[in-house]
């Protein structure tokens, strides 16, 4: 209930108190005393219960223009409210619910039932709609064909997408994409790339996946040259191809004998992979074994051209073409420290990164933490790192704090510090990047810890990150800028380190990841390799491809080893 007292004098103006949420009822029936008293003070109680049901509110006293705003802010409030149950409840919502549990569950025969019923009750049916039945159509596991394709459900499928455009629902790169999969589950890969193609007539860019179902079609058939177009249209289209599509036109360019282009992908795969999956490794094993492979190359090149080539490249490749002739030899083997085939003895060399590119990385990386961590002080980060930096390394604080330990250790953190101050060519203290709590709280609040975190400060050697940041955006920014080396056993392959792209990153932290590993003395640095871990063209023809497989302190990464018999060689 609304409480008030109203005075016959209007030298004493009413109080109004609130205990309930009834207000706005009552509001109407003092319209008289507002307009009479067009001040009203409110008590303390009704302050609070007015700010909790009305945040717009912004005045102490409560005249008649502040009743009329509130009553019309229920009114919003209330229409709004009816026209969210109103979407809930409409019979689109319903069946898009009903087909996100279909999806869910992969009930083809569920949704069509739907559908159906849908149609039938004249329910509207929208593109979202037509995506879930198209991709349930084209995902169905089980079939009936003798050939595996399951046509009954796939012309179902193409009819709900006829239905579509009869119905002149404006379809999306969605709509497409799982028309172009039906045509692909139906063997006809001619017509999913005819599907991609219409996207431009609606204004549509195709995606990565738009493409995937008519490229591994051909691909499967065999028919390279219609391969080759997809990936052109592609690259029209500015579609970067990735793994899977580089793999799968690497093994139909091996399969039909087309040695440039299995030259091209391999150059491909070089400058977008670098570390290829076992599928692709197989692949490429494959083509080195084969009777092709032996037969292309020539015997003789010009040395200067593959050195200038090289050089032009950046080193470890020269895109020249196959170098020698006769059969291969391929084995899988591991480098040693210095990058020393342990099959055929080859170095592998340490390819630069452009300054220029460092540069733009540490730009872009700013700009986007920046925009993460906009309410935690990153700019003033930037600051102190101008005023006390540059560093030789960085140090994960936390991570290195924790490496091999069950509760975090300063000690640890000093121990690593020293290291790297020993080995840096200015004898500087590496900057230690630890969250503020860390630096406030537990462990940190030991004596000695107090006395070593101080000497740091004092140092200019300590950057406590603020509360409610990631400090993973700090030691990454810090090492990046300084062009130093970064301390940590953080594989970086989160959310956050995605955002980074797959170009420039993994060619930085290779080269300038230090790891940490055990020792007889606690722990010890494992520093980056003094080669680039990516597929490598030597001068003489051989090449080597790094694996996925391996990659940490334990297990060597494998590589596949492809040499050829040269002058005074003969392979063992």
């Amino acid at each position: 209930m609304l409480f008030y007292m109203a005075s016959l004098s209007p030298k004493t103006p009413p109080v109004l108190s609130i205990n309930s949420n009834s207000l706005y009822f009552h509001i109407k029936r003092l319209g008289c005393i507002f307009h009479y008293y067009p001040l009203m003070p409110i008590t303390c109680n009704a302050k609070s219960q007015l700010k909790k049901s009305f945040p717009t509110a912004r005045t102490t006293h409560f005249s008649t223009t502040s009743c009329e705003a509130i009553l019309q802010n229920s009114r919003d409030s209330s229409t709004r409210k009816s026209k969210k149950k109103a979407i809930r409840e409409s019979p689109e919502m319903i069946l898009r619910v009903k087909l996100d549990q279909c999806s869910k569950n992969g009930d083809l025969t569920e949704a069509l039932r739907l559908y159906y019923e849908a149609r039938a009750s004249n329910v509207q049916l929208n593109v979202y709609h037509y995506n879930v039945l198209l991709y349930l159509c084209s995902a169905r596991n089980d079939v009936s064909g003798e050939d595996g394709v399951d046509y009954v459900n796939l012309e179902k499928g193409f009819e709900i997408f006829k239905q579509m455009s009869i119905d002149k629902v404006e379809p999306n790169e969605a709509t497409f994409t799982n028309a172009s999969r039906l045509a692909a589950a139906k063997k006809d890969p001619e017509l999913a790339f005819s599907l991609i193609k219409k996207m431009k007539d609606h204004g549509i860019g195709p995606k990565l996946r738009s493409y995937g179902p008519a490229l591994f079609g051909f691909c499967e058939k065999g028919m390279a040259d219609k391969a080759y177009e997809v990936d052109s249209h592609m690259a029209d289209n500015e579609v970067l191809a990735e793994e899977l599509e580089l793999s799968a036109l690497l093994k139909v360019s091996s399969k039909v004998g087309k040695e440039k282009k299995v030259y091209e992908m391999m150059h491909r795969l070089r400058a977008t992979v670098r570390q290829v999956s076992e599928e692709t490794a197989a692949t490429l094993e494959d083509w080195f074994k084969s009777k092709k492979a032996a037969e292309v190359g020539v015997e003789s090149w010009d040395v200067g051209k593959v050195k200038k080539g090289v050089v032009k490249g950046g080193g470890g490749w020269h895109g020249q073409g196959w170098l020698g002739k006769g059969n291969w030899r391929v084995v899988r083997t591991t480098m040693n420290e210095t990058g020393v085939c342990q099959s055929c003895r080859e170095k592998l060399v340490c390819i630069d990164i452009d300054p220029k590119e460092t540069e733009n990385f540490a730009k872009s990386l700013a700009k986007l933490a920046s925009k993460k961590e906009a309410k935690t002080g990153f700019v003033q980060f930037q600051e102190w790192l101008q005023c006390h930096g540059p560093f030789d390394a960085v140090v994960d604080g936390a991570n290195v704090g924790l490496a091999n330990q069950r509760t975090f250790s300063f000690s640890q953190i000093k121990r690593v510090a020293n290291q790297l101050r020993q080995i840096s060519p200015s004898k500087k203290m590496p900057l230690v990047v630890l969250h503020q709590n860390r630096v406030a709280g537990g462990p940190a609040q030991h004596p000695n810890n107090k006395k070593l975190l101080e000497s740091w400060k004092k140092a200019g050697a300590l950057y406590a990150t603020p509360v409610g940041s990631n400090d993973d955006w700090y030691w990454l920014y810090a090492a990046v800028s300084s062009k130093c080396l970064l301390v940590t056993n953080d594989e970086m392959r989160d959310h956050l380190f995605n955002l980074l792209g797959n170009s420039f990153f993994p060619r930085w932290k290779e080269k300038h990841q230090v790891r940490l590993k055990p020792s007889s003395d606690g722990i010890s640095l494992h520093m980056p390799p003094p080669y680039s871990i990516v597929i490598q063209e030597s001068e003489v023809g051989s090449w080597h491809i790094p694996t996925v497989t391996g990659d940490d302190l334990e297990t060597p990464r494998q590589w596949v080893c492809a040499t050829r018999k040269r002058d005074g060689m003969t392979i063992p």
